[in-house]
């Protein structure tokens, strides 16, 4: 057991390197705050669905149709399941502000679901893993601009579905398509290849961004003085959820690939992402980065732990 969290930490090390590099050129003015639209622009419009469409397209293990539906749907459940249970530790909280509140439930309950399972994903399972990877991503990505916003803006801003349309979610499914009518067939080897070179940069630029943005977001005053915060996001986050995903996880019968997956969503800590969006829409960004960055931090050595003990649980590893 020893050597093989050493050796999955060996993997999940350089993940958590490349965003303290991110965090280290911003601090040190490489990387300028006036560069992060275009650069996040570029990387959500262009070089994640690249990646999509690289990795799904040609895909056999997304040639079977319950892995349309399914993986999607399961990732529905893992946000669902996070705002549950992030309601139920919400009530530990010091205070009743409801903006810290609210606040809690929606970065306590978004798996950091992409940038870092990516290339977790793609040492440990390969390529047809991710492309259902993806289709996981899909439902994740409709319920944080849904249900996940709604906790965090109920009462003080109107919905619309259209919210909940970004390239990502506009890519998955094409790519699904295209892969279900054999497009590997008669796509351009010249194509093909644009779709790889581009989709490559998607994770190191994702993961570099993220770091940025927690150098220009960290409060190390908001930290020190959020421990009961930060011990309940870890609880909820790191332990209870991490225990409900892998049960349900063993005892469904899912495709393997989908099993491998849901292995590594369970393992992750609350994403990065939200604070920016807690930030545009008036959440307590104070909240924000004790959940992240607390459950970011203890996630560094629980992320191998769950993953070496997942496998083993839920496939035999």
């Amino acid at each position: 057991m020893g050597a093989q969290y050493v050796s999955l930490l060996q993997i999940v090390a350089p993940v958590f390197v490349v965003m303290a590099v991110g965090y280290a050129i911003r601090k040190l003015g490489i990387l300028s705050a006036e560069a992060d639209r275009s650069l996040i622009r570029t990387t959500v419009t262009v070089l994640a669905p690249s990646l999509a469409l690289d990795t799904i397209i040609g895909n056999e293990a997304l040639r079977s149709p319950a892995n349309w539906l399914i993986p999607p749907l399961a990732g529905v459940g893992t946000v669902a399941l996070g705002i549950l249970v992030a309601r139920i530790f919400s009530k530990g909280l010091p205070g009743t502000n409801p903006r810290v509140r609210k606040t809690f439930v929606f970065t306590t309950s978004v798996q950091n679901y992409a940038y870092i399972p990516l290339p977790l994903c793609l040492v440990l399972f390969g390529k047809e893993t991710v492309g259902v990877l993806f289709a996981l991503v899909l439902g994740v990505e409709l319920s944080f601009w849904s249900i996940a916003l709604w906790q965090l803006t109920r009462g003080t801003e109107a919905r619309s579905w259209r919210q909940t349309i970004n390239p990502q979610v506009v890519a998955i499914p094409s790519a699904m398509l295209l892969n279900a009518i054999g497009a590997e067939h008669w796509i351009p080897a010249a194509i093909d290849s644009t779709f790889h070179l581009l989709g490559v940069c998607a994770v190191p630029l994702g993961l570099l961004m993220s770091g940025a943005l927690v150098a220009d977001h960290i409060n190390f005053s908001a930290l020190k003085k959020g421990s009961r915060t930060i011990l309940l996001a870890t609880v909820a986050r790191v332990v209870t959820l991490p225990v409900l995903i892998l049960a349900i996880t063993a005892l469904v019968p899912f495709d393997p690939n989908l099993k491998a997956i849901l292995v590594l969503q369970a393992a992750m800590p609350a994403a990065i992402f939200p604070i920016v969006v807690t930030k545009v829409h008036d959440g307590d960004v104070p909240t924000a980065l004790q959940v992240v960055l607390g459950t970011s931090l203890i996630g560094l050595f629980a992320i191998p732990l769950w993953i070496g003990f997942g496998l083993h649980w839920v496939r035999g590893y």
